[in-house]
């Protein structure tokens, strides 16, 4: 039985630690990871999502700061995430973002759906546009996405 009160700040302290092995054995081997950094499908892309993040900020770090209480399931919280952008961090379109030594303070949240003690979907939610411009990267009317 999963204690539901640990189990996400646990997967939180993976992330901190930045410890593969240990984040990702929450995980089934097929679950299934949605994020505004894309979908990722089996153990394999969630850990190559989250290499990317490690990459681009080393001191990446997150604090679990509200748990949802009034459910039977505590597998939904609100987190920040900070850290320095000190290496290279994939961009959507596919190029790198060379460090910008800048800090950033990311606010989100995220659902765990849980069974037998593993993660089969978990759902984040962050701002992409608010972690971006903390990175010093804007949009720009001048230079629309392609067709």
């Amino acid at each position: 039985m999963v204690d539901k009160c640990e189990f996400k700040p646990g997967l939180a302290e993976a992330i901190n630690d930045h410890d593969m092995h240990r984040l990702l054995d929450y995980f089934t081997e097929d679950a299934i990871f949605v994020s505004p950094a894309g979908v990722a499908e089996g153990r394999e892309q969630i850990a190559w999502l989250f290499e990317q993040f490690f990459k681009g900020f080393p001191d990446l770090c997150l604090t679990v700061w509200y748990r949802a209480t009034g459910t039977d399931n505590h597998m939904m919280v609100e987190w920040t995430g900070t850290g320095t952008h000190t290496g290279p961090f994939l961009l959507p379109d596919g190029q790198e973002l060379e460090a910008t030594g800048r800090r950033i303070t990311l606010r989100g949240t995220c659902a765990s759906f849980v069974e037998n003690g593993k993660v089969v979907t978990h759902r984040e939610y962050f701002d992409q546009l608010e972690l971006y411009t903390q990175l010093g990267l804007h949009l720009s009317k001048d230079d629309p996405a392609p067709a």
